[in-house]
């Protein structure tokens, strides 16, 4: 039977934000066909850092594994969004930095799941919405660069993406700023469908192609 693992953070482990609501996990489940099932590896509040040991934890029959990580990773250096510099060049510079560090940890946590042997599916970092939209603007900026190397990691390891800034898209898809409401955790769950089962071109859906 295929087992499926979602990996990550709150994306995933969202059910303290839904108001009672179903979290993720519930409506992947009753989303899957029936040969399928999933359960929740993933843990509110992890970054890149935390993922090897939620690997080091997965149960013995896994056979496909779901990673949605790397917001909490952004929300540690929000302090670039209010970070005074002198031009445009001291800021594009600080994006670029902040960015590489990123990708280095992301890659490591990646081939982490990878050493499993097992299929894995990543999503990028979706941009949140936030009641203040001068903040709002500034962190989708900025998320650029940690979903450059979200998408970059994912052609290097030949790895479907779900594009989460595509899924959660409107206000109700958020429960506050950052966390996905059961509306948003139905869109999540729907997009997982159809990444893991090979039916993303039921959907919008886009195909990358690196060298």
């Amino acid at each position: 039977m295929p087992y499926l693992v979602l990996l990550g953070d709150s994306i995933f482990d969202n059910g303290a934000y839904t108001a009672g609501g179903p979290a993720v996990i519930q409506q992947l489940n009753e989303q899957l066909p029936a040969a399928w099932r999933a359960t929740l590896g993933a843990i509110d509040g992890s970054t890149t850092q935390d993922v090897p040991e939620q690997v080091r934890s997965l149960p013995v029959d896994a056979t496909h594994l779901l990673l949605s990580i790397g917001g909490n990773d952004a929300l540690l250096r929000a302090d670039i969004l209010d970070t005074p510099v002198t031009s445009s060049a001291a800021a594009l510079r600080m994006l670029h930095d902040v960015g590489q560090e990123f990708a280095a940890a992301y890659r490591t946590t990646v081939d982490a799941c990878l050493a499993t042997g097992l299929p894995l599916v990543i999503c990028t970092i979706y941009n949140g919405n936030f009641p203040d939209p001068d903040l709002g603007t500034r962190a989708a900026v900025a998320l650029t660069v940690f979903n450059d190397a979200i998408l970059r990691t994912a052609i290097d390891r030949q790895l479907t993406v779900i594009e989460l800034r595509c899924v959660c898209d409107s206000p109700e898809d958020y429960a506050n700023p950052i966390e996905p409401s059961s509306i948003g955790g139905a869109k999540i769950a729907a997009a997982i469908v159809r990444a893991i089962t090979g039916t993303a071109h039921g959907g919008r859906c886009a195909q990358l192609v690196g060298g």
